[in-house]
């Protein structure tokens, strides 16, 4: 939604609230995985968004901060069967304490045109994390997709119930990678009329894509961990 203010104008804290920064690598030892998870709660990121292998690092480092966990379920490809999802969003689920659980919509399934297979498959892991009190962010990877395959895929995740619509896992290799545009968030936001919030992620870099991002109304941010401090001007672009 629009912010009340300019982007230019919110305080670093306020900025900060944007962004589920990413620490999510698989290469990561457990000394990064800690330093950057740290590094999130420092910043005052809203989530840090981890595998489903840090939660208990997640949770020994946030508990009594405000930042909070966002994990990812069936990452990056979004490919395993629709039973299978739903027992891997339990399993991080029922410790609890998950805000946010972030997953990959079949985009071959979209790219196909089966938009109703998809819908029922985010329907079903929805429902599962809505009965654990976490918010649900669905992924398209909009890179893989034409922009009536992205209107199409987000009227999917819309109508499956989902708390978020986002664009990119960052870990996509079939092609060019653009991220999250401006021109492609427009589409999601226009397509959405509200409906469902929108999560812009990939190859956000810059503080003028950040903040420009916020004055078109986007609703959160995945940042990866080298860019949340340039994007929040704590340190040199």
């Amino acid at each position: 939604m629009k912010p009340s203010k300019k982007a230019c104008e919110m305080s670093v804290k306020e900025l900060a609230s944007y962004i589920d920064q990413s620490v999510l690598k698989p290469e990561f030892t457990q000394k990064e995985i800690r330093k950057y998870i740290q590094e999130g709660i420092d910043y005052g990121c809203k989530t840090v968004c981890i595998n489903p292998s840090s939660l208990d690092i997640a949770r020994e480092l946030t508990k009594g901060t405000e930042t909070k966990i966002c994990v990812v379920c069936d990452f990056p490809f979004g490919l395993s069967s629709t039973r299978s999802r739903i027992l891997q969003a339990e399993e991080c689920l029922k410790g609890g304490d998950i805000f946010e659980v972030d997953i990959v919509a079949n985009y071959g399934w979209l790219r196909s045109g089966l938009y109703e297979e998809a819908e029922k498959d985010i329907r079903a892991v929805t429902e599962v994390c809505h009965k654990y009190g976490a918010a649900i962010k669905v992924i398209l990877e909009t890179d893989a997709l034409t922009v009536e395959q992205v209107v199409k895929g987000t009227e999917a995740v819309i109508n499956a119930g989902a708390d978020f619509v986002k664009t990119s896992t960052g870990f996509y290799t079939g092609g060019e990678v653009k991220g999250a545009t401006p021109e492609i968030i427009q589409v999601m936001m226009d397509t959405a009329k509200g409906r469902i919030k929108i999560k812009g992620s990939g190859c956000i870099r810059t503080r003028e894509h950040f903040l420009k991002l916020i004055d078109m109304g986007i609703d959160r941010m995945g940042i990866g961990y080298k860019s949340t401090p340039v994007v929040l001007g704590l340190e040199p672009k």
